[in-house]
């Protein structure tokens, strides 16, 4: 049996092809892929695997993205770090899903249901269109506050005040043009869901950006991007290479 992983962490698929090999020792990784770009290549030169073990988060943007390039009529297994409501379609559909840190009996039963799943590619096809369409929010869902607690009270957020979201100390805030700060309990990849992607963008792992927070753009090292805020941050907040086109395109729209 062949297969292929999609993983933008060098560590996490060395270590999940090491435990597939351990599960299961019939199953051949054949190519570890690290991006979306790389992936779409791979699929448009290559004959189908048997199975797909892909990271939904990927550096360059999400893997969901890949589906509107090219066909993918093989079974997959999709991994993440975090347990998100749209992965319960997989739970459903027998199309399955591995929780980061992977560990060995949650892949055994992953790959056990592929082996015991009567697999038929138009079914997958169909899963894929409807996961893709309601991810695809429309305007009218985007938040326009946030209700953040504070001591014995919430606090409305206006997301019109907010100029970046960061991570700190593993604990999610947002900064207001004020300088206040507020704490959410959310992670990066729900609040961007949730956000009007005309006036926020992903710049990277750490941070999520306003339109008009942005004061300046400066060129970094390796074709990269250094994005300058009307307010302080605690670091650079710099756009990798592989997402330079989609920030500019995203800024000049």
């Amino acid at each position: 049996m062949k297969a292929i992983i999609i993983e933008d962490e060098t560590v996490a698929a060395h270590a999940l092809q090491t435990l597939i090999g351990e599960v299961d020792p019939g199953i051949g990784v054949i190519a570890v892929l690290q991006s979306i770009d790389e992936s779409e290549e791979w699929f448009q030169t290559n004959p189908l695997p048997d199975l797909v073990f892909m990271d939904i988060h990927l550096a360059d943007g999400s893997a969901f993205s890949i589906f509107e390039k090219v066909n993918i009529s093989c079974p997959i297994i999709f991994t993440t770090a975090y347990d998100e409501y749209a992965l319960k379609a997989f739970e459903v559909n027998s199309i399955d899903y591995l929780l980061k840190p992977i560990n060995k009996q949650d892949l055994k039963r992953a790959i056990d249901k592929y082996k015991n799943f009567s697999f038929h590619p138009d079914s997958n096809t169909d899963l894929i269109n409807k996961l893709l369409k309601s991810l695809k929010q429309d305007t009218t869902s985007f938040k326009s506050y946030f209700l953040v607690p504070e001591k014995d009270k919430l606090i409305p957020l206006a997301t019109q005040d907010i100029a970046y979201i960061g991570i700190d100390a593993k604990m999610v805030k947002a900064v207001t043009f004020d300088s206040h700060t507020y704490y959410l309990d959310l992670v990066l990849d729900d609040l961007m869901r949730q956000l009007d992607p005309s006036l926020f963008f992903r710049a990277n792992r750490q941070y999520i950006i306003a339109h008009r927070a942005v004061k300046d753009i400066s060129l970094w090292f390796g074709s990269k991007l250094s994005v300058n805020l009307t307010v302080p941050t605690p670091e650079r907040i710099v756009v990798s290479k592989a997402r330079v086109g989609e920030f500019k395109t995203w800024f000049v729209e």
